[in-house]
């Protein structure tokens, strides 16, 4: 496969084209080694029993950068790699637990020509499927290099 190939991005991208979704289960187990990778010390996203002594729910909660991750990785498969991703913001609005099924989507809100290539803003959110949409923001994308 020729590096253009790989690079390539969807044709026909326009304002409304949406992005092909990723749906995934949250994974108990991947959970508690971001926690080791992050020094992240609380119990909320490794240990079911610290939860039910605050008073939560008995599901641990998953790590804020996991979640954006999700959004990013999305975002990279469409779009033909990680360094195409220009400016990424989100806003947490929600927990994703252990266990919970989510989809992160995205549509493309505008086009523009930069020096870089012609660059989408899109629209994204992660949705816990059968809950809540948990994070929304906007992301810029190269999907033509000059």
């Amino acid at each position: 496969m020729s590096s253009a190939e790989a690079r390539a991005v969807p044709r026909d991208v326009r304002v409304g084209t949406e992005i092909e979704p990723l749906e995934l289960t949250v994974d108990p187990e991947k959970m508690k080694v971001m926690a080791a990778l992050l020094a992240d010390p609380n119990p909320i996203h490794f240990d079911p029993r610290s939860l039910a002594a605050l008073g939560m729910q008995e599901r641990t909660v998953n790590q804020g950068p996991l979640n954006m991750g999700y959004l990013q990785t999305m975002l990279a498969r469409w779009a033909g790699g990680r360094d195409r991703l220009l400016s990424f913001q989100v806003r947490f609005r929600g927990n994703v637990l252990a266990g919970d099924r989510v989809r992160a989507q995205g549509v493309v809100t505008a086009i523009t020509d930069t020096e870089r290539g012609r660059v989408a803003t899109c629209d994204i959110s992660l949705r816990v499927l059968g809950g809540a949409e948990v994070l929304t923001g906007t992301a810029d994308v190269i999907i033509e290099e000059h």
